[in-house]
């Protein structure tokens, strides 16, 4: 399973998982997924708003994007029906769902409690 990864210098970094679970067990931060697809408008509206938010939380959180398109068995898994929708995971399990597009500043003030 291939998975983008924004990275620190604002490009896709491209990493190998065997499985979803190993991505989010494997993290000891908090994992953001970006369920999105490359013909979505609000999906490209929100990609430079997640480096935003990736580089100022790098600390805390860990972005992830999902193409649905390329994993719609993972989108039907977390009941993914808008896009983009973003899904916040702790310790391997969801604890926040966000549809639809957001500034930076509202999306790091949602994920705070979360951290």
């Amino acid at each position: 399973m291939e998975v983008y990864q924004p990275s620190f210098f604002s490009m896709a970094v491209k990493q190998q998982f065997s499985s979803f679970e190993e991505l989010l067990s494997g993290s000891e931060l908090p994992v953001l997924v970006d369920f999105y697809a490359s013909w979505c408008g609000p999906c490209q509206m929100m990609a430079p708003i997640l480096e935003q938010v990736n580089t100022q939380m790098k600390q805390q959180l860990r972005v992830v994007k999902i193409d649905t398109d390329k994993y719609p068995q993972l989108a039907s898994q977390h009941g993914i029906q808008a896009l983009p929708t973003l899904v916040l995971f702790k310790g391997g399990k969801p604890v926040d769902r966000i549809e639809g597009a957001m500034s930076a500043q509202a999306l790091i003030q949602r994920l705070q409690p979360f951290i």
